[in-house]
């Protein structure tokens, strides 16, 4: 497909629009040296800044021709001239040989993920084991309090059986929590475990959009961002801080009625990501077949 200027630039500037909620508050919190535990975590976790999440891209198999130059510097394109003397650029399919291995790892992690039954029994503890028999100096959100003091919220890890499954969840637990976890997993065993209600497994669907780019669909990257926006706000609703003040009133998940809150509104996750996974997977085998 070959896009002119106009009709490029018109899809550009619709997805800056959109992405722009995403990224303002980002933005005016590092001009201001302020921190955000909840909006801030994507942006520093995943590593993807908020000028990348702004850049669309036309995604693999499409030419952009007119004033391409902002794209033409990007490495990761390259400069074809068209059988009518026109000067056009697209995404190097060339860089993605070397990547093939780990894009086809990606793309079987999906499959295997979809493939499983969710399970919703996990309540978000592990956020609790993060803090598990730690000092107050030694915690994570350390502006933030604990609802339950420390003691409290080691009773609360106490007095529950982990099963977090996510490898990336369960490599921050402390180490007084980890052996309390039914499960050790590794990298080595993330395709044999991650389930599709695990809410960090949904918000990584957002890092295996980001590993597309610039070949991908970016309004899948938008998508992708958005679920794990509001899955992050869960995990820290149900996590042991209060952050009543931040406008986020929490999930008390020691509770009877906590835990079916969680467990609603991690369901309402899951069922979003379930289609998000399945336009990964073929966004995936799209950008495969011209590897």
């Amino acid at each position: 497909m070959i896009l002119d200027e106009a009709d490029w630039r018109q899809r550009a500037a619709a997805y800056r629009d959109r992405a722009e909620p995403f990224v303002a508050g980002r933005r005016e919190r590092r001009s201001r040296g302020e921190k955000h535990p909840v909006d801030d975590f994507l942006f520093e976790y995943y590593g993807y800044s908020p000028a990348r999440l702004s850049r669309w891209h036309p995604g693999v198999g499409v030419l952009l021709t007119g004033d391409v130059s902002e794209y033409a510097a990007l490495g990761s394109y390259r400069t074809v001239t068209l059988d009518d003397g026109r000067t056009a650029v697209g995404a190097d399919t060339g860089r993605l040989a070397g990547r093939r291995d780990g894009l086809e790892w990606i793309r079987g992690l999906l499959a295997a993920t979809a493939g499983r039954t969710a399970r919703l029994d996990c309540f978000g503890l592990h956020e609790w084991a993060m803090v598990y028999r730690q000092t107050p100096e030694e915690v994570r959100h350390a502006a933030w309090p604990l609802r339950l003091g420390s003691a409290g919220t080691d009773a609360v890890v106490e007095a529950h059986q982990l099963r977090c499954s996510h490898v990336d969840a369960y490599r921050f637990f402390t180490p007084d929590a980890a052996p309390r976890n039914t499960m050790a997993p590794s990298r080595a065993t993330q395709q044999a475990l991650e389930q599709p209600g695990c809410l960090h497994a949904n918000m990584d669907l957002y890092k295996w959009a980001m590993k597309l780019a610039p070949y991908g669909d970016s309004d899948l990257l938008l998508d992708c961002f958005a679920l794990a926006r509001d899955v992050r706000e869960l995990d820290m609703r149900a996590a042991p801080y209060d952050l009543a003040a931040l406008g986020y009133p929490p999930v008390r998940i020691e509770t009877v009625d906590g835990k079916a809150e969680y467990v609603r509104l991690q369901r309402a996750h899951a069922e979003r990501a379930s289609d998000l996974r399945t336009r990964l997977q073929a966004d995936y085998d799209r950008v495969l077949a011209a590897a």
